[in-house]
This record gives structure tokens, C-alpha cells and sequence, in this order.
């Protein structure tokens, strides 16, 4: 299954995109200027240092990049229901459109989302059944690339001798500090944010519960089928090869679930 193009036409969505990739750009090119490439000169730190931080943001920003242009699980007009499955959608009385139980329509995007968590504006797109594990990555990667830039920018400081060989002439290391505190602050900032906002997906995951139904409370624990969390867990992402969990590359295949299961609320 691919990832059609979804576009939202939201100015404060492309604001906050644009927030979040400048934080990413910024990271990613001074970060290695001020402190990777320099330290690996003068031996403090291997090229296995190097290469994990590119990796890492490269990992991050695909992930953002996917998350926010892939269909979130956009219900199609007219769509076909089969009569085995009829029993388990209903309509939807703001677009007056069939959907599956579970689906949430968005009024910012205005239309219905197959087992719509949220509308997160840091991507400009809702989080749904197709970009759901997206999502997760991006939080998980910038959580790594966050923590990552704080751990150097730590130890450049204060753990590593000060550089022998710099051009003080450049601009970057002329205002080294400045620099450095304002990759601090955002890394602080992303790595804080992301890893509550993390937490609270994984566990939204672990009890098969959306965020939209937390907050309406729709979901009774004793009304709840308990399926193992490998099984949540395979049903976001779409397989059950866990290192496939980590690759923002790859294309998501939706697992075959019964509605016993899927459509419990």
C-alpha cells in the first residue's frame, strides 16, 4: 500500500513545519561544523560518532517529511462496503459519509480519518491508521537526535579539552557559544516535548486506545478486547518484523485484522 500526497492548506500548520525543520537544519549543519568534524580531527571522537549523527537525522527528517505529506486514512466518497462488514460502520454526521467505527472526522482537514488519533499541527496532518507509524518515528528519531546533540554539546564543554586547531576567522566558531546555547535550548525544548508526547503514544498503542477516545472517554476498559502488544504494536506499523519498525523508508502494508478485534468500541 503506498503513500498517496496529502496536502492541508493551513498557514499555522506550515508555521509550525517550518519550526520544526529549521530546529532539524540548524542541528544538522552546525552541529558536526562546531563540534563533530573538529573533535574527530584532533582524535576525541570516531568516524562511527559521525556517521550515527547524520544517520540519525537523516532518519528524523524523513520520518517528518513522510508523517506530514502521507495520507493520514482519508475515507474515499462512496466507498464499498462489504455485506460481512456492513454492521461495523456508520455514518458520520458532519460530512454524512459511511465510515468504519473508530474513524473521527477532522474539522480542520474536513474529512472523516480511518482510526484517527489526533490532528498534530507540528506536522500540518492528522495522525492516522496510514501515517500513524510515521508519526512515531518522528517522535523516536527526534527524541535520538535531540538527546544526541545534547550529549555533545555537554561534553564539548565539559569533558572534552578545548580545540587546538580552529579558525577563529570563521564564522561559526566566532560565535561558538551563542551557537552552542541555542542548539541547547532547542534541544532541551524537542528532546522534553517529544519524549511526553512520545510516552503518551506508546501507551495509547499498549491499551489499543486513540487519543480522540481517551479524551471522550468512549472506551471502557471492560469493554476493551486485550490483544498482546505485539499485536498493537504490528497492527500500526503494518508487520510483524520488529527491526521494520525503525524504517521510515519502507512502504506500510496494513496486517489483516478481524473486526472482532478492530472495531471493539
Amino acid at each position: 500500500m503506498g503513500l498517496p500526497i496529502h496536502f492541508v492548506v493551513d498557514p499555522q500548520g506550515w508555521f509550525c513545519v517550518g519550526v520544526i525543520f529549521f530546529i532539524w537544519l540548524y542541528n544538522t549543519l552546525f552541529i558536526p561544523k562546531l563540534i563533530l568534524f573538529p573533535r574527530f580531527e584532533e582524535g576525541d571522537v570516531s568516524s562511527v560518532a559521525i556517521w550515527s549523527y547524520y544517520a540519525a537525522s537523516l532518519f528524523c527528517v524523513v520520518s517528518l517529511l513522510r508523517a506530514s505529506a502521507a495520507d493520514p486514512g482519508k475515507l474515499r466518497e462512496s466507498p464499498k462496503i462489504p455485506l460481512t462488514e456492513k454492521e461495523f460502520w456508520e455514518l458520520c454526521n458532519k460530512c454524512n459519509m459511511m465510515r468504519p467505527k473508530r474513524s473521527h472526522h477532522c474539522s480542520r482537514c474536513g474529512h472523516c480519518v480511518r482510526r484517527m488519533d489526533h490532528h498534530c499541527p507540528w506536522i500540518n496532518n492528522c495522525v492516522g491508521e496510514d501515517n500513524h507509524w510515521l508519526f512515531l518515528q518522528l517522535c523516536f528519531y527526534t527524541q535520538v537526535l535531540s538527546g544526541y546533540t545534547l550529549i555533545l554539546d555537554f561534553c564539548h564543554y565539559y569533558y572534552f579539552l578545548p580545540l587546538k586547531s580552529i579558525s577563529w576567522d570563521l564564522f561559526v566558531f566566532r560565535h561558538e557559544l551563542a551557537l552552542l546555547r541555542i542548539s541547547t535550548f532547542m534541544g532541551i525544548l524537542m528532546f522534553g516535548g517529544m519524549s511526553s508526547l512520545f510516552y503518551t503514544q506508546i501507551m495509547g498503542i499498549l491499551t489499543d486506545t486513540t487519543t480522540i477516545e481517551k479524551m471522550s472517554n468512549c472506551c471502557e476498559e471492560t469493554s476493551r478486547a486485550r490483544k498482546p502488544w505485539q499485536q498493537t504494536f504490528s497492527e500500526v506499523f503494518g508487520t510483524r518484523w520488529k527491526i521494520l519498525w525503525f524504517i521510515p523508508f519502507r512502504q506500510r502494508r496494513p496486517l489483516r485484522v478481524s473486526y472482532y478485534f478492530a472495531n471493539h468500541v
